[in-house]
């Protein structure tokens, strides 16, 4: 239990802190004064001023923060020239999405670091068979795994979407499979059921077309930055789609059940751990994308409120009366705060009504 919670703060740290960072160094390049850069969350515990920044260690050891001069509002300001509420739209605009590009960055990074490791997917034209299920027609008929099925009723087949077309064509009836075992070449006959329980398919197996392929270790990073690229962009799509259906389901009028707060990443960073250091970078690094798209929607408080705010002064050429925004934005914390509340006791409801971390972990993938 406890390297489990020390993993998802160290987790969520990394995360906070490096979407604050990416805030810290293009302010600091704008010319803003960056008047504390704090690791942890307050109370302070210990603070020491380096430069004209303080870096602080805070109490609560989750994430961190990025304090600029001028931030929120003017009553403070003592250096016009170095306040944050004092710069072009454009300089606004580039602190404000910097935190989201680190985010990003770090998506790629983790993807990267996991593909050079564990080596690169590739497209092999080898139909594989990786899991047969129980009961099932391939099963009766004998089909083993680690076959590769070369032929369906003597037409050849390279790749999955080819092979489930062709077998779903003969459901019901008599199917000859040409399959290559062990560099030996055989004929199986199956029967693809009409009727086959949810999630197993007509025959009841999980294929692949994809292998995995190892350049030499040089090329290898290389090959990782490219994936993780698309990586991080697939995951993009994903986690837009999930937000859009969120929004839908709300306006519905109905609650959305698939969405985790604290809690529930903390089961999912254990979970993820469990199968070593590789699957939790991958986890981090979804994470990271999840963070990144969250933070730009324009609501207030989150980076997307912030930049709204540019955007309406852009649109009518006049800023917000600074204390109005500064409100706007405490107000938006408030309802972020209430319905991280509200997210993490349904997440720790779920969590006791399924006996524990493995049993939640099945009900969010069911």
């Amino acid at each position: 239990m406890f390297t489990s919670v020390l993993v998802f703060i160290l987790v969520l740290s990394v995360l906070v802190i490096v979407h604050e960072f990416g805030h810290f160094i293009m302010a600091r390049r704008a010319g803003v004064w960056v008047e504390e850069f704090g690791f942890g969350l307050p109370p302070r515990v210990i603070g020491k001023k380096i430069g004209e920044t303080i870096y602080s260690l805070n109490l609560l050891p989750f994430g961190g923060f990025v304090r600029l001069h001028g931030e929120n509002t003017e009553d403070d300001i003592t250096k016009p020239e170095r306040a944050f509420l004092k710069k072009g739209k454009f300089t606004k605009t580039k602190i404000i999405l910097a935190g989201v590009f680190m985010n990003f960055m770090l998506a790629i990074l983790c993807f990267s670091v996991v593909y050079t490791f564990s080596g690169i997917p590739q497209e092999s034209k080898n139909v594989k068979v990786l899991e047969i299920r129980e009961n099932s027609p391939a099963k009766d008929a004998g089909l083993q795994e680690g076959d590769i099925v070369r032929k369906v009723e003597n037409e050849n087949v390279f790749q999955n979407d080819e092979f489930i077309a062709k077998v779903d064509a003969r459901k019901g009836q008599a199917t000859i499979l040409t399959i290559e075992r062990n560099s030996s070449t055989m004929e199986i006959t199956v029967f693809p059921r009409n009727d086959p329980p949810a999630g197993e398919g007509s025959l009841g197996i999980m294929i692949s077309s994809t292998e995995i392929a190892y350049p030499p270790i040089w090329q290898r990073p290389f090959y990782g930055a490219f994936y993780g690229l698309k990586d991080a962009f697939f995951w993009g799509k994903v986690v837009l789609q999930g937000f859009g259906k969120i929004f839908i389901d709300l306006f519905g009028g109905t609650v959305p059940r698939d969405v985790a707060g604290p809690v529930g990443i903390y089961a999912l960073t254990t979970e993820a751990a469990k199968f070593g250091a590789l699957a939790l970078l991958n986890f981090v690094g979804i994470l990271s994308v999840n963070l990144a798209i969250l933070n730009v929607i324009p609501f207030p408080a989150l980076d997307g409120g912030r930049l709204m705010f540019v955007g309406i002064e852009s649109l009518f050429g006049k800023k917000v009366v600074p204390k109005l925004e500064s409100t706007i934005h405490m107000v938006g914390m408030v309802i972020l705060i209430i319905l991280i509340v509200a997210i993490t006791a349904h997440d720790i409801q779920r969590l006791i009504s399924s006996g524990g971390v493995s049993g939640y972990i099945e009900s969010v993938f069911k």
